[in-house]
């Protein structure tokens, strides 16, 4: 366990001017603007202050600065968030994470998704303490997105409306099917539905088993929404798509073309 140990006059200024420069997270590129130092140098400085415990390294090169308050640098993440702008960007908060921030579930869940044009070699990485869970994703799909502030730290995190349809491209953003399903039902139930721009975000992301999967949950949860149900047929694709890909699906629904688990037979009879 890493214990903090006293700095000298001119660290300390070092130090004071570099948190007031910089926004939560420290990369040596931020340091070195911050301070006025080369990058070789800002990087040993870096290092040496979080030997002495006054920063905690999150991966190679980057830092978040220790609480005051705290006896050891071994701390957890403050706020996983600018963190994974800074390890994952281009990628925003998405899924079960965006799903609680917009208050579309009550359930709470231990790690962090983030959705991210890069390719990580690893998917669900542990960084102090934060669980993340990681999707790539095209360039393309880096839209209905809404920025917001973490501290000093500006983040994307997806809309309520792509928030569901990255669960209807894949439940495990949700949490399985079951999970996604609950927070569809809270968005229909919310000030924050939103028909047309949840189409619009389906015709965008350009796959046909968002359309199967939406239509099906639609005519299961509100029927009354005719002219989206009719939309959805429209985007039908030919083949036929499981609601989970994570579960054995034996049952289909011709009509939306769809696979499903045998205990969702009963909820959905109309064929």
């Amino acid at each position: 366990m890493e214990t903090l140990s006293g700095l000298g006059k001119v660290d300390r200024l070092r130090l004071s001017r570099l948190l007031r420069g910089t926004a939560g997270t420290i990369s040596v590129s931020d340091g070195a603007e911050a301070l006025g130092l080369p990058r070789v140098a800002t990087a040993k400085l870096l290092a040496r202050w979080a030997a002495k415990g006054w920063l905690s390294r999150v991966r190679r090169g980057l830092y978040v600065p220790v609480p005051l308050e705290s006896g050891t640098a071994d701390v957890p993440l403050e706020d996983a968030w600018p963190v994974a702008v800074r390890l994952f960007a281009p990628c925003y908060i998405g899924g079960w994470s965006a799903a609680e921030y917009w208050g579309l579930t009550e359930q709470i869940f231990r790690s962090v998704v983030v959705l991210t044009t890069q390719r990580p070699r690893e998917r669900r990485p542990r960084i102090k303490g934060t669980d993340f869970f990681l999707r790539t994703i095209p360039e393309r799909a880096m839209f209905g997105l809404k920025s917001v502030w973490r501290g000093q730290t500006k983040v994307q995190v997806s809309d309520p409306s792509r928030t569901v349809l990255d669960f209807l491209d894949d439940p495990q953003l949700g949490g399985g099917i079951r999970a996604a399903t609950d927070m569809f039902r809270n968005y229909l139930d919310s000030e924050q539905k939103d028909m047309d721009r949840l189409l619009d975000y389906a015709k965008r992301l350009d796959n046909g088993a968002v359309f199967k999967r939406l239509g099906f949950l639609l005519e299961l949860l509100a029927p009354s929404e005719t002219a989206a149900i009719a939309g959805c047929r429209k985007g039908l694709t030919a083949g036929n798509a499981k609601l989970d890909p994570a579960l054995p699906s034996p049952s289909l629904v011709t009509r939306w073309r769809l696979l499903m688990p045998e205990q969702w037979k009963e909820e959905f009879r109309r064929d």
